[in-house]
């Protein structure tokens, strides 16, 4: 298979540069030699062919070629707002949303929390899992990848945040979904271990958060979020 490879600048058609550092190494590490072929993509929709020119200790040179469209996302995008579940269970959902077409992920401190993150501990978590999603954008063929956006307080994101569109909670004996229909931006909560506390349900549902279930099941933090997002792509 093609090693696939996000760079962080814009590509363009005959440019000729050397791999950012993160790039490089994971190219140096799948042993790639001049003459190999590589796919890049910075995010904005392309995947652009690639040949390695030059191998050296410490950088690979690349000539990229004409961009190829690349059409892999949900129609709608969909923002899933997690409770963060702790220990490597967030990387785990960070990964798994990327793969199953997630356009954004907000990671949220609620009553209930186990990982409870601020300042910049917060913020090298955010890049943590940033890198995460990008790995698995590279992984799994998307050429954008989810942005993972700074942690917030629950009722803060739920006053200044909470992005425009359908909006759903995960709620505790609340009627189950309903046959997927996604015809426009999609914002998903779901809680962290142990759910949402009463009082937050009931904010999120002042915010305009309608309550739904996942049947009879109880599923784990990391888990609840991708089973609607499942859902939600099955509407697509």
């Amino acid at each position: 298979m093609t090693l696939r490879l996000f760079v962080e600048h814009p590509l363009a058609e005959g440019a000729a540069f050397a791999l950012p550092p993160g790039a490089a190494r994971h190219a140096q590490v799948r042993r790639v030699q001049p003459g190999d072929a590589l796919v890049l993509f910075d995010g904005a929709g392309a995947d652009w062919p690639a040949e390695v020119t030059a191998m050296g200790r410490h950088d690979v040179q690349v000539r990229v070629g004409a961009p190829q469209a690349v059409d892999r996302e949900l129609p709608w995008p969909v923002t899933l707002a997690v409770g963060m579940p702790a220990n490597e269970r967030m990387d785990w959902l960070v990964e798994k949303a990327t793969e199953l077409g997630v356009a954004r992920l907000q990671p949220l401190v609620c009553e209930r929390s186990v990982l409870r993150l601020a300042g910049e501990r917060a913020e090298r978590k955010r890049e943590h899992w940033q890198a995460i999603a990008v790995a698995a954008s590279e992984q799994c063929g998307r050429a954008r990848v989810p942005v993972v956006e700074p942690v917030w307080p629950l009722a803060r994101w739920l006053a200044d945040g909470a992005p425009a569109g359908r909006r759903l909670v995960l709620a505790p004996g609340a009627a189950p979904l309903g046959p997927p229909r996604l015809d426009g931006p999609l914002c998903a909560l779901s809680g962290p271990e142990g759910g949402l506390a009463p009082a937050e349900e009931e904010a999120a549902r002042a915010a305009g958060f309608e309550p739904v279930g996942l049947g009879a099941r109880i599923l784990r933090a990391e888990t609840a979020p991708l089973a609607l997002l499942a859902w939600a792509g099955f509407g697509a």
